[in-house]
């Protein structure tokens, strides 16, 4: 079966649609990509606010096993964000474990999601948001941004074939960060040396190759984080 990529105008979810398609027997790489979402979601069931302008997408995954599973929110990112270096005046940033900045406001984020067919993986969706000509709410206007803040002239259209080829070609076969994938997120990591409060206080220092964020306290040992949402603190520097 070869994989399609279906366009939407409104859709509730394209992760739940996909997730349909995926139940129905739809090939690895299919997407879906809708003008504006009524339930969008983010990480830790957020809801996301989709609106005509940005980019809504989702890509399906029918990895052999999951030992790529703990880095593939990473891996995503990073080929997000080099399909986009060619459009944009300066590279995009990544914030751990699935944020895309500008400077210091988010533009978007990656959401993974796995479906179970007994005891074995039956396949992952991973879901793409992207601000790109969209309003920003206002009480958002201090954390988040789009993309045509960077480039007045960039569109949807510009954007979408190259993420959705950048997608599909996502190799989850090691189940560890590579030197290279290190280097490549290490160019563009946003919490590289800040102080974060929460999951753990102390100072930003990089990733490990299994995906956990090393944190180094004021006191004690290094910390690696799995998961969790990054609190700044206040006097966090920015560089």
């Amino acid at each position: 079966m070869t994989a399609r990529l279906y366009h939407f105008d409104r859709v509730d979810s394209t992760m739940d649609l996909l997730h349909q398609l995926a139940g129905e027997g739809a090939a690895a790489g299919t997407a879906v990509v809708a003008g504006e979402q009524l339930g969008g979601r983010g990480s830790r069931g957020r809801w996301w606010h989709s609106p005509p302008g940005g980019l809504w997408l989702s890509v399906l995954f029918r990895p052999v096993s999951t030992g790529g599973m703990e880095v593939m929110s990473l891996r995503v990112g990073l080929s997000v964000a080099e399909a986009l270096d060619p459009l944009l005046p300066r590279p995009l940033q990544l914030k751990w474990p699935n944020d895309l900045m500008v400077g210091e406001r988010k533009v978007g984020g990656i959401l993974c999601e796995a479906r179970w067919q007994g005891s074995a993986l039956g396949w992952v969706t991973v879901g793409g948001g992207m601000n790109v000509r969209n309003s920003v709410p206002q009480e958002l206007g201090a954390t988040a941004t789009a993309l045509v803040s960077e480039r007045p002239t960039i569109t949807v259209e510009d954007i979408v074939h190259p993420i959705v080829a950048a997608l599909r070609g996502v190799d989850l076969a090691s189940h560890r960060l590579t030197p290279s994938e290190l280097q490549q997120f290490g160019r563009r990591d946003w919490l590289s040396g800040r102080d974060i409060l929460t999951p753990a206080a102390g100072r930003a220092a990089g990733l490990r190759d299994d995906g956990a964020l090393l944190v180094h306290p004021a006191h004690g040992g290094e910390i690696p984080l799995r998961n969790g949402s990054v609190e700044l603190a206040a006097a966090s520097p920015t560089g």
